[in-house]
């Protein structure tokens, strides 16, 4: 019995020190391990070529990185897929994050995915794996109903990956429109975007460019040299200039990259995170009641002077702060975001600054997107009417004003957000019908006692109705005169509108603040019944 006790003992004895043996090597090989994950972490911190890295320093721009730091409140960054990288057999080289970092963060707090494309790393072109990056991150921050933000900085599709690529860009547009009016989408513009590449920023919500650094075309400068014979630079063709003022693809535009992301930070503190959510109310001290007084005198003595609307919204707004949205862009119409006490509005209105304020093709495009964009996200409309009419010409109306204008007839009929029309002066035909009248369903319609509601100017209507009166006067010019006086006070008056109630409320300018602030608060328990179907037929 002793030797067998033994011999367990020399057992025991050995496998206690086999024991030993390999805690200490896991020890070690765990510490390995932890070793080789914080290399290949460095390796994806530092993924782009020295030179690359130089080139994109050299021409004053951030890094992919640097823009994520800059944009996000500090400290709050999560990556995903720091370490996914090509699986193409035939690539010189395969370094982490394959051209694009993607992750989530916060922007004031609140929570938001974003991507930024890294030009350093293959010119930021999209293969496989960045597209599938790419992708998932838009699931997330669909199914998350957080905003998603795009930081686009690349050469179009990874060539070498063929259809791949194509394919890639295919599921980013798929769920670009999955995610509409359903979380918002933002496109940073800050280095090339050509190709297919530029039809994901067209179908989100804004885009914002830097002057001299942002270029966006379907195809560059020397195909359209050989195509077409025209000369023209990149920034002619596709600059921030060129985007923000004559075609409207870029809603806002700025000098840096930093003022750039400084506007996306300011933009999201107007939007709710979601279609679901609310948008965030700012405290201010900016009384509810305050008379606007200055609203008294801003209106010229004449009816055809202009004046600048944005100083009416201002003095409308809480701390005279407005975000004008495309501001280069149809100034016959502004658009924005204010905030009225705390609470997050969109603002129509007609510019009688440019063209008299007058309706063109490219004023109603641009209004009605706005209003859809506004409608999708639950901010309420306010809509100010100074609008003489649609803009005559041949070139209107071949070019589709008809179709145009119905746009915008579409998007505010459509729209169950709570809506308040101020009418200040002019307010004339099937504008003023489009510019969200009682009719196409405006819920509070305030009138200015200057407001003038009618089927057309009043000097116009005079002569086509009273030709033969006034020609048969012995002083036609007084005649005429008179009559058109009698037509604006009898006819076009804000009160003969209000006996019918066509307009709810004539007000004093001065008013206009408080009347609006309790307007919104009596609509905040709106509720409207939207019809069984599967989508309208929007006239674009």
């Amino acid at each position: 019995m002793r030797v067998k006790g033994d011999r367990h003992k020399s057992l025991l004895r050995r496998i206690v020190a086999l024991s030993t043996s390999l805690n200490a090597m896991t020890e070690v090989s765990m510490q390995a391990q932890i070793d080789d994950l914080e290399q290949r972490k460095k390796e994806a911190l530092n993924a782009g070529p020295e030179k690359a890295v130089q080139r994109q320093l050299e021409k004053g721009k951030m890094l992919a990185r640097e823009r994520i730091e800059y944009f996000l409140d500090e400290g709050s960054f999560h990556e995903l897929d720091m370490l996914a990288r090509s699986r193409h057999p035939e690539a010189k080289s395969r370094p982490y994050t394959d051209g694009v970092i993607t992750g989530w963060g916060t922007v004031d707090g609140r929570k938001v995915f974003v991507f930024s494309q890294d030009f350093t790393i293959n010119g930021g072109s999209l293969g496989e794996v960045f597209a599938e990056k790419i992708h998932k991150l838009m699931d997330m921050s669909l199914s998350v109903g957080a905003p998603l933000i795009g930081l686009n900085d690349g050469a179009g599709a990874r060539i070498p990956e063929g259809v791949v690529s194509l394919d890639g860009y295919g599921g980013i547009f798929y769920r670009n429109v999955q995610s509409s009016g359903i979380i918002p989408q933002v496109s940073v513009i800050l280095g090339p975007c050509a190709g297919g590449a530029v039809y994901s920023p067209a179908m989100t919500d804004f885009i914002f460019m830097v002057n001299e650094s942002s270029h966006m075309f379907i195809t560059g400068p020397d195909v359209v040299k050989t195509v077409t014979g025209e000369d023209v630079t990149l920034e002619e063709l596709g600059g921030a200039q060129s985007h923000s003022a004559r075609s409207g693809v870029a809603n806002f535009v700025a000098d840096s990259e930093t003022a750039v992301l400084d506007q996306v930070r300011r933009l999201l503190s107007f939007l709710p995170s979601n279609n679901m959510s609310e948008a965030p109310v700012r405290e201010t001290e900016d009384s509810a009641d305050r008379a606007c007084e200055a609203l008294t005198e801003i209106l010229p003595e004449s009816v055809s002077l202009p004046y600048d609307m944005c100083e009416v919204i201002a003095e409308i707004a809480d701390d005279d702060d407005f975000m004008e949205y495309s501001p280069n862009w149809a100034g016959s119409v502004v658009c924005g975001f204010v905030r009225i006490n705390g609470q997050s509005v969109g603002v129509v209105a007609n510019q009688p600054n440019v063209f008299s304020g007058v309706l063109d093709i490219e004023s109603c495009s641009k209004a009605a997107r706005f209003v859809r964009m506004c409608d999708s996200f639950g901010l309420p409309l306010l809509t100010l009417v100074d609008a003489p009419g649609f803009l005559p010409g041949v070139d209107q109306e071949h070019g589709g004003i008809i179709r145009h204008g119905a746009k915008l007839l579409y998007a505010y009929a459509e729209a169950t957000v709570p809506r308040i029309t101020v009418v200040l002066r002019k307010a004339y035909g099937g504008a003023y019908v489009v510019m969200d009248s009682k009719g196409i369903g405006s819920d509070l319609v305030l009138a200015w006692p200057s407001a003038e509601v009618a089927v057309m100017d009043p000097g116009a209507a005079v002569d086509e109705i009273y030709a033969s009166e006034i020609s048969s006067a012995g002083d036609a010019k007084s005649k005429r005169i008179e009559l058109i006086e009698k037509y604006r006070t009898e006819q076009a008056s804000p009160y003969a509108a209000a006996e019918r109630g066509y307009v709810d409320e004539v007000i004093e300018p001065s008013q206009t603040r408080a009347k609006v602030v309790e307007g919104f608060k009596m609509l905040s328990s709106k509720y409207a019944e939207v019809p069984e179907r599967k989508h309208g037929n929007v006239p674009l």
